[in-house]
């Protein structure tokens, strides 16, 4: 396993659109588990593979419940709303209050190919909303409420 290096702002890759992962093989296990030691290394709560340059449909994430891996995820059902602070790596230092739902259900695949379903609610509702945007090169400063600027 390595470490591997956060994009940050500015760089054009956090605003394209990933592809989907075709090929389950030792490439993609190694990739999720890069994702995971380079999450853990920041003390992060999520990972989408584009954040360390990779236009792949993976996201990795712990919210302190041991760690998610999704492949192809897609949120199929969305409840609720809550407003709170978000951050992110590629921002660092960066936070503003954004609105997400306050319950998502998210179907994706594991690094093997097999299908599960998600439930998150709360930070985890907002982690899987945060990293499958990043999927489609939306930061989170698109859901940044009342024109609430980012703060250090």
């Amino acid at each position: 396993m390595a470490l591997r290096n956060i994009v940050k702002l500015g760089d054009p890759i956090l605003y394209k659109k990933s592809r989907t992962v075709e090929k389950f093989d030792d490439k993609l296990s190694q990739l999720i588990d890069d994702m995971l030691d380079t999450m853990y290394n920041a003390n992060g709560v999520g990972l989408a593979a584009v954040q360390v340059g990779i236009l792949k449909r993976v996201v990795v994430i712990d919210i302190g419940e041991g760690p998610i891996e999704l492949v192809n995820p897609e949120i199929t059902m969305e409840e609720g709303e809550q407003i709170a602070q978000e951050g992110c790596l590629s921002l660092p230092g960066k936070w503003a209050n954004t609105k997400r739902p306050m319950k998502v259900q998210v179907k994706a695949q594991d690094r093997n190919g097999k299908w599960q379903v998600f439930t998150g609610e709360e930070l985890k509702a907002r982690a899987f909303c945060h990293e499958i945007d990043h999927l489609d090169g939306i930061l989170f400063t698109s859901h940044a409420v009342d024109g609430e600027a980012l703060k250090d």
